[in-house]
């Protein structure tokens, strides 16, 4: 069998910080038969802010060695409320996700996975792909797996704390 790995950004959703401040996240989906996956499908949600963080590590982690996609530009006139924008940028990101898991060298990277497999912070990822964490890059994903029912995960399996607190 052929092996596949589908990536969707969908659900926009307008997040509030306080009365002022805002920003979109976006769920970011994986449906997949590659041995590279621990977990097959998953489903979680992202920012752009976190888009970046992500492009950044790759970029550092795979130095010159791999050509990275560029992600949509940030546009200071974002519009929360523009249709238009909205989809252009949530196409934008997936086209540098359909990019990023076709490269063997980056679909090594433990961050990548953190970032599409788990509800993790980025200081959180960090923290865990470099060893300064009580659980694995593994144990993040399953744990996080385990919280969502989506595809039919066990609800008896718990999360720790640690992974789970901000």
């Amino acid at each position: 069998m052929k092996e596949f790995i589908n990536v969707w950004v969908r659900d926009p959703r307008i997040q509030k910080e306080d009365f002022w401040h805002a920003y979109m996240d976006f769920e970011i989906c994986i449906h997949t038969n590659s041995l590279a996956f621990n977990k097959k499908s998953s489903c979680v949600r992202r920012r752009y802010s976190e888009f970046v963080w992500l492009r950044q590590k790759l970029r550092k982690n795979a130095l010159l060695l791999v050509h990275l996609p560029e992600l949509p530009p940030k546009n200071p006139f974002f519009s929360l409320n523009n249709a238009r924008m909205i989809a252009a940028r949530m196409d934008g990101l997936r086209r540098f996700l359909e990019e990023i898991v076709c490269s063997p060298m980056l679909l090594s990277d433990s961050c990548l996975h953190l970032f599409l497999q788990s509800q993790l912070s980025v200081r959180k990822m960090e923290a865990c792909s470099q060893g300064r964490s009580a659980y694995t890059v593994a144990q993040a994903i399953e744990s996080y797996c385990a919280q969502g029912q989506r595809f039919g995960l066990d609800p008896n399996l718990h999360v720790t704390e640690e992974i789970d607190s901000e």
